[in-house]
C-alpha cells in the first residue's frame, strides 16, 4: 500500500481543511510513492519515538503534533528537529502530522464520549459546512451532527466538546472520573471541590484559548491542560471550575483511536502492521 493511499484514507475522516489557519499538517517528510508495510503511531516525534519507528521498521510515521510547526532555513544536525528529520528521511520513513483537523474531527467527540457526556455540542466552532445538493448526510467527513441545523444539511465542527452527566456530581467525584477514565494519577483543580457539576466542557490539549468559550456556554467545569495560575483563578471567579489534566494527559487517546481507525479502514490490508508508541507521559510527579 502506497503511503499517498494511507493518507487518503485518513484524510476521508479527517480532511486537512478543517486544521486552523496556524497548524502545519499533512505529509511533512518524506515520499508520497513510499510502499507502507509498517505504520507507528505516536503522540509526538521525540527522539525517542524517531528511534521506536526505526527499530520496528517503519515505512511511515503518524503523529498528533507536528514536529514542524514554522518555517525552517536549514535543515541540519545542529539542531534536535534537523536530527529527527534526517533520521527519518536516511531510513525512508514518511511523517504525516494531523493536528488540529484531528481535534475537530475526532478528538474532542472520543474524550468526551468517554467521559459519558450526552446531548453534545461543539465548544468552539471553527467551521460550517453546508451540505451539497444530492448529498447524504452521512457522506460529510466527520463524527456526525455536533451542532449547526440538522434538517438544512448544515453542520458546525470546531475545538472541544460541551455535554451533561447523567446526573449532577460534585466536583471531586468529577476529578475522581477523569483520573479513572485517563488513567492517571492525578489531576489539578480550580474551583470549591464540594460544589455540583453538571454541565461538563471538554479540550484534550491545551484548553488556555476556550476558557472564555465555555464561561460563556455556561459550564459547570472545563476540563484540559496547560491551564495557567490566571486562567485558572479568573475562570472561579467567574463560577466555572477548571480541571487540568494535563496536554498529554488526555491527548494521548490519539495513539489508540488512530490504530482502531487504520487497522479498521485499511481495506483488510494485512500486511500492513501498525505499532503504537506506549503511553509515556513528558513528565513526572516528585
Amino acid at each position: 500500500m502506497l503511503c499517498s493511499e494511507v493518507i487518503n484514507v485518513i484524510e476521508r475522516k479527517y480532511p486537512g481543511r478543517y486544521a486552523l489557519g496556524w497548524d502545519n499538517t499533512g505529509l511533512l517528510a518524506g515520499r508520497d510513492d513510499k510502499q507502507v508495510t509498517c505504520i507507528y503511531i505516536a503522540l509526538d516525534a521525540e527522539d525517542e519515538t524517531v528511534r521506536e519507528a526505526v527499530r520496528c521498521h517503519a515505512d511511515m510515521l503518524i503523529t498528533h503534533h507536528p514536529l514542524i510547526f514554522g518555517g525552517l532555513k536549514r535543515i541540519t544536525n545542529q539542531d534536535f528537529i534537523g536530527r529527527r528529520i534526517l533520521e527519518l528521511i536516511r531510513h525512508d520513513i514518511s511523517y504525516y502530522a494531523m493536528h488540529t483537523n484531528y481535534d475537530v474531527a475526532g478528538m474532542g467527540k472520543l474524550a468526551a464520549g468517554m467521559m459519558g457526556l450526552k446531548r453534545q455540542e461543539v465548544l468552539e466552532v471553527t467551521c460550517e459546512e453546508a451540505e451539497s445538493a444530492g448529498s447524504a448526510k452521512e457522506d460529510l467527513p466527520a463524527l456526525g451532527y455536533a451542532g449547526g441545523d440538522k434538517e438544512a444539511g448544515i453542520r458546525q465542527e470546531g475545538i472541544g466538546r460541551i455535554g451533561r452527566l447523567e446526573s449532577p456530581v460534585t466536583l471531586r467525584q468529577c476529578c475522581e472520573d477523569v483520573k479513572r477514565v485517563f488513567d492517571l494519577v492525578s489531576v489539578r483543580v480550580f474551583g470549591d471541590l464540594e460544589s455540583k457539576v453538571e454541565r461538563i466542557a471538554i479540550c484534550p490539549g491545551s484548553g488556555k484559548s476556550v476558557v472564555q468559550e465555555a464561561v460563556r456556554k455556561r459550564s459547570d467545569v472545563l476540563i484540559t491542560g496547560d491551564i495557567g495560575h490566571h486562567e485558572g483563578i479568573d475562570a472561579a471567579a467567574q463560577g466555572m471550575a477548571v480541571i487540568d489534566a494535563g496536554h498529554y494527559g488526555i491527548e494521548y487517546i490519539f495513539i489508540e483511536d488512530m490504530r482502531r481507525y487504520l487497522a479498521e479502514n485499511l481495506g483488510g490490508q494485512e500486511s500492513v502492521k501498525i505499532v503504537t508508541a506506549p503511553v509515556r507521559h513528558p513528565f513526572v510527579n516528585v
